[in-house]
């Protein structure tokens, strides 16, 4: 405890001098639980838990959890406000994170928060339930169900190669794997390729686990890639050949990869394949796994990526469709294989760059506790209107599921390392939804089960052109009785869906809202400040605003007040069979009732009919504002003679006596699953470009945005961050391959001033007819000018007691950036100043000690600082004591320069020392 509470006042010191006011040196933070510096001691109130470490052009926000942080796949973000900081890089004790800062500091540092997949880590978790947690009734069966064993036996083995060097990375990645082949299956088989997420990577015992990367000695490598056997043995069973990789190497060093890893995966998975596809042709060449094992069909091929790992399948995906540029790929050789889909288990999307002509599923954990935010939703949502849309995009939600447990190896009593449930249940705060032995929540051998059977499902789909499991992905209301009794909704977009009211398209709307998620925080956006919980249609990206993520909001307090929901652009239904809603209401609420009705261009209006949408199971701590798929038949709109070639509006008519409701999107439906069409598209990557800033005269420079590909132009959207407030400016670009880059200019001042680096951010995300691999670079300016010598004298550094000792820091020359030093007391020559030499509500406040007992103040955690503001060159640093009516000696007290990084003396740094007179 002693060093828990020595660290928070380190962190709460430093950090306040970077909110301190100019001129007015501070001392000390509040105790634990304090909100900050007082105003009476010149600092801005800040949270606890935060410092500002590191001098000069490398100042680093820190923050360090009272509690471990796990590793896992969702990022830990620091942000200002809405505003994105930055990703800060974890360190090896599980609780503290470093955040290199570069710009302004004062503007960013305020309104600080700690976010990771979708909820707060800086601040307890909410209380109570939006709603009684009830499960919804089962679906009707569906005709064919995929999780039930095939006719084939399975043999399991591994291979290990050489390992390999990725850029950006020190260390090479290994290339191990286990191999699930099924036993007298005839003729080539379609291969089915796992990744596994970010997990712990080494482990010692049944309690040591570590992020290192390679294992300490004595350590071991977490095997995460064994954690889907049991999906392997039923896809084994019914003829697909199966392989699950590891990928320990890069999780132990992603933290330093702009995009959170996706390219090192990428080229990981992609070297997996070039090695099957090499063995199929060479089977001699094969490790004996491979060897005895039916050989690979590379032109069907499916991808399964848990968590980062779905992140990875998809770039993967991407980058066998278009290369990436070959300075960031791992991978050089020819694409020998054709990826038919993807499934993403829980899976992260930092870029929001779905690949829009490759089919996914995207399985949704209900309680989801790692990307609990559930932002793999963006996989369907992102692909609309981008391409052709003959690619099936399905969403699959598992009420009552983890993030974990669909790995058996990241499975509490199923693992060979120490392992957990990702969703942790805070006796205090019990959730209804997603505690253990709830209704709602599901057993890990439930859960895996479901798991296994809706990746089957994909394979069945994707694969084997299997249409008759297509109900099970697409939002026919159809259920896999393999997976009972676990709940499983879903809905798709894509798969040939005609038309097409999107609230994103340029629509206009009469009778309700249209909203737009642009803040990091759904309860400011669409769904209200008061929403309890959140929805994963609006999950954060990387920017302060965000265009075109909207939807259609609607409220109302009595029944039959129309909403209208006009296109821009006439929409055709021809060929449809029913339209189809993608639609949700509030979590736990039962029996909204919506008529549906459309509108030609003419003005003939036809009813459809009536649609009732129950709310999911949720809570304050769940994504349970997720869309479920209505469908309402087009036979009213034949009958009425409505033209379905030019479909001008569609109109929700409640008929619940109050309620809510957003609508996502509506389209024309019809059954069965298009041929895939793959159109050739640009490519757009944004890379990262290091320069120094100069001594003078101003330089323009350009962000390396490279435009590849093959096929016609596209449209993407530009967002530039500002370096000092983190806000962001978008525009609409026109891209096509061979034209000249995005044109993002940054102009460079130089000076001789020291100051720190400064990042200009872009970002790009994918609108239509283009697809996006490196979402994020710019430009970074390093500060190329030397620190200024920092000094110290004492101002009053003899005082009589119940006067202020003083101190006066100065900078040899004015910087561009806050100069701080801080100090800690240290033991003195004796008599040493005391708890009772000073002001017994000014230590209570800087310290959190009382004054009695007595003891010297070496023997309290006690510092003093100071910040220097930009353009000045001296501060002072005071420490006030107080008079009593006790004789005695003259007392001293001596303070020693530490470094803020580590909490340890600086080599060379500065002392302050002092001594208090007897004034009796």
């Amino acid at each position: 405890m002693v060093r828990a509470r020595r660290i928070w006042v380190t962190a709460a010191a430093l950090l306040a001098v970077a909110g301190a006011s100019p001129g007015v040196a501070v001392a000390g933070p509040q105790p634990p639980g304090g909100e900050g510096v007082s105003a009476a001691q010149g600092g801005t109130p800040l949270p606890p838990g935060w410092r500002l470490a590191g001098p000069g052009s490398a100042p680093q926000l820190v923050w360090r959890s009272d509690r471990p942080v796990p590793m896992g796949d969702a990022r830990v973000e620091f942000r200002s406000g809405a505003s994105l900081l930055g990703v800060p890089r974890p360190g090896a004790d599980g609780h503290t994170f470093r955040l290199p800062l570069d710009g302004p500091l004062a503007e960013r540092l305020q309104g600080l928060q700690v976010w990771s997949g979708g909820h707060r880590l800086d601040r307890p978790e909410p209380e109570g339930a939006v709603s009684a947690a009830r499960l919804p009734a089962p679906l009707p069966a569906n005709a064919v169900d995929p999780g039930k064993p095939g006719r084939y036996r399975t043999k399991t083995g591994e291979y290990a190669l050489a390992s390999v060097r990725l850029p950006g990375f020190a260390a090479p990645v290994e290339m191990r794997a286990v191999v699930v082949a099924p036993v007298g299956a005839p003729g080539k088989r379609p291969l089915a390729l796992f990744l596994h997420g970010r997990h712990y990577t080494c482990y010692k015992g049944r309690e040591d686990v570590t992020g290192d990367w390679p294992c300490k000695a004595g350590g071991k490598p977490v095997p995460s890639h064994r954690g889907y056997l049991r999906d392997q043995r039923l896809l084994a069973s019914q003829g697909y050949l199966t392989v699950s990789v590891s990928a320990n190497g890069v999780n132990g060093q992603d933290f330093a990869a702009e995009d959170g890893g996706a390219q090192a995966r990428s080229s990981l998975v992609r070297l997996h394949l070039a090695r099957w596809a090499g063995w199929a042709e060479h089977p001699g060449s094969a490790p004996k796994v491979v060897r005895e094992a039916p050989r690979a069909d590379l032109s069907r091929v499916l991808l399964i990526g848990h968590s980062r790992g779905g992140e990875g399948v998809n770039r993967a995906a991407l980058d066998s469709l278009t290369p990436p540029p070959a300075t960031a790929d791992g991978y050089h050789g020819p694409v020998r294989w054709h990826i038919r889909g993807t499934v993403l288990i829980g899976p992260t999307v930092f870029g929001q760059n779905p690949v829009p002509d490759v089919p996914s599923v995207s399985i949704l954990p209900g309680c989801d506790g790692d990307v609990s935010d559930l932002q793999g939703e963006v996989y369907v949502d992102g692909t609309r209107a981008v391409s052709n849309g003959t690619a099936l995009h399905s969403a699959v939600y598992v009420i009552g599921a983890n993030h974990n447990f669909f790995n058996s190896e990241w499975t509490p009593g199923q693992s060979a390392a120490p392992a957990e449930d990702d969703f942790s249940d805070d006796p205090q705060h019990h959730d209804p939804v997603c505690a253990k032995g709830t209704a709602t929540r599901l057993t890990a051998d439930r859960q895996h089960r479901a798991g296994s059977t809706y990746i089957a499902a994909a394979a069945r789909l994707f694969l084997a052109g299997d249409d008759r499991v297509r109900p099970l992905l697409d939002g026919s209301g159809r259920r896999a009785p393999s997976a009972d009794p676990a709940r499983v909704l879903s809905h798709a977009v894509g798969a040939g869906r005609s038309g097409g009211f999107l609230p994103d398209g340029g629509v206009s709307v009469t009778g309700a809202r249209l909203c737009a998620a642009v803040d990091p925080s759904p309860a400011r956006a669409c769904l209200g400040r008061s929403t309890k919980g959140s929805s994963p249609h609006f999950a954060y990206w990387a920017t302060d605003r965000e265009t075109a993520r909207s939807a259609v909001a609607l409220r109302w307090t009595r029944a039959g007040t129309p909403a209208r929901v006009t296109a821009g652009t006439p929409v055709s239904l021809t060929g449809s069979t029913a339209l189809r809603l993608r639609l949700f209401v509030p979590p736990g609420s039962r029996g909204t009732q919506l008529d549906v009705a459309l509108t030609d261009t003419s003005g003939r209006k036809a009813k459809l009919g009536r649609v009732t949408v129950d709310g999911l199971p949720g809570s304050e701590r769940t994504a349970s504002y997720w869309a479920q798929e209505l469908r309402v038949p087009l036979t009213a709109a034949t009958g009425a003679g409505l033209d379905l070639a030019s479909v001008k509006s569609l109109e929700l008519t409640p008929r619940s006596a109050s309620g809510r409701a957003w609508l996502m999107d509506a389209w024309g439906w019809r059954p069965g699953t298009p041929a895939v069409r793959t159109d050739a598209l640009p490519r757009v990557d944004v890379g990262r470009t290091t320069v120094d800033e100069g001594d003078s005269g101003v330089r323009t420079y350009r962000v390396p945005v490279r435009v590849t590909g093959r096929g016609g132009s596209g449209q993407v959207r530009v967002y530039v961050v500002d370096p000092a407030t983190g806000t962001a400016e978008n525009r609409l670009v026109t891209v096509r391959p061979g034209a000249q880059g995005v044109d993002v200019p940054v102009q460079v001042k130089g000076n001789t001033r020291y100051g720190t680096d400064v990042s200009y951010d872009v970002l790009v995300k994918a609108v239509r007819g283009a697809v996006v691999g490196s979402y994020r670079g710019g430009i970074t300016v390093h500060d190329d000018d030397p620190a200024p010598r920092m000094t110290v004298t004492p101002v009053a550094g003899r005082v009589t007691e119940g006067r202020s000792l003083k101190w006066r820091v100065s900078l040899s020359e004015a910087v561009d950036v806050d100069m701080s030093a801080v100090f800690q007391v240290v033991k003195a020559g004796a008599p040493e100043l005391s708890t009772k030499d000073v002001p017994a509500a000014w230590l209570r406040d800087m310290t959190g000690e009382k004054p009695d007992p007595e003891r010297p103040l070496s023997k309290v955690e006690f510092y003093l600082w100071t910040d220097i503001p930009p353009g000045r060159t001296v501060m002072d640093i005071t420490l006030p004591t107080v008079r009593d009516r006790v004789r005695e000696s003259t007392e001293s007290v001596r303070f020693r320069q530490i470094d803020p990084r580590t909490g340890k003396p600086q080599p060379g740094g500065l002392v302050l020392t002092g001594s208090v007179l007897n004034a009796s």
